[in-house]
């Protein structure tokens, strides 16, 4: 509530006063009536209310006198005019728009940028509109960031280029009272046939690993199948305790037909009786 809110409410009161004076000189009730009236009057047309959320700009005979704090503010109409100001976070979004990355790739990309006013008098007089100046700020940031950077880093470091641009573009607004909390870039959208290409190539490479995968384990196999064809070698018994698993496992498929292993040992009982009639 201003000085000069204050003295022209007063002065309202006595102005009325005299008007009634004029009009009924011999009626005091008459003189008061109208002096409220006419201050009832002026305190209608000078309150302003600021809410929490934000600051009101003073500017008296078009000059800045004061800055308003949230509740009610008396005002000389005329005179006096407030301008409100939002403190709270607003969104600047910025619109798909065609970039040329580094390696010539062209990329459509949009972004949305997270700032508040933190000094409501250079949000006002240092700039004609802040919105729209933190938006052409971010738009023209988002293309110079990303052409800088290839394809794949726009893709895999988004994160770093959120960072860089939250730091480049409150830089820039620092001077105009804004304070930018966050930029984030939403969607990132390739040409058709270079999706194509990166699902080939995605496609090749599963491929790659699928076989890489098939023919290691082929490789553990057949080491495993070696060191156990030699095991059975040497132990001729642990052969035969194979065999009955074998049989073992035949059975119970219910198959209507069996076929018994010959014993290594009767062929080996054979072999030396015809090795000795030979010598």
């Amino acid at each position: 509530m201003t000085v000069l809110g204050i003295i022209g409410l007063v002065l309202s009161f006595f102005i009325g006063a005299l008007i009634g004076v004029a009009v009924a000189p011999g009626n005091p009730i008459v003189w008061v009536g109208i002096g409220l009236g006419l201050a009832l009057f002026y305190l209608l047309a000078s309150v302003k209310v600021v809410f929490e959320y934000e600051r009101g700009i003073v500017f008296r005979v078009g000059k800045f006198a004061s800055l308003a704090e949230p509740g009610l503010n008396l005002l000389l109409p005329i005179v006096e005019t407030l301008q409100k100001v939002s403190t709270r976070i607003q969104v600047a979004d910025v619109p798909p728009q065609e970039i040329i990355s580094r390696d010539n790739v062209p990329i459509n990309i949009n972004a949305v940028a997270y700032y508040k006013v933190e000094d409501p008098i250079k949000a006002i007089l240092d700039v004609e509109n802040f919105r729209a100046a933190t938006f052409q700020i971010a738009q023209t940031t988002l293309r110079s960031v990303v052409g800088q950077h290839e394809m794949d880093q726009v893709l895999i470091h988004r994160d770093q280029l959120n960072a860089t641009l939250q730091e480049i573009i409150d830089k820039e607004t620092d001077a105009w009272g804004i304070k930018v909390n966050l930029v984030e870039i939403k969607d990132v959208e390739l040409p058709q046939n270079l999706k194509r290409a990166m699902a080939k190539q995605a496609e090749a490479e599963r491929e790659r690993r699928a076989r890489i995968i098939l023919a290691t384990g082929e490789l553990e196999a057949s080491e495993k199948l070696a060191l156990a064809g030699k095991k059975m070698t040497d132990d001729p018994g642990a052969l035969q305790i194979r065999m009955i698993q074998a049989m073992q496992e035949i059975s119970v498929e219910k198959n209507s037909t069996i076929l018994f292993p010959y014993p290594f040992e009767i062929g080996n009982i054979f072999k030396k009786l015809f090795d000795g009639k030979s010598t």
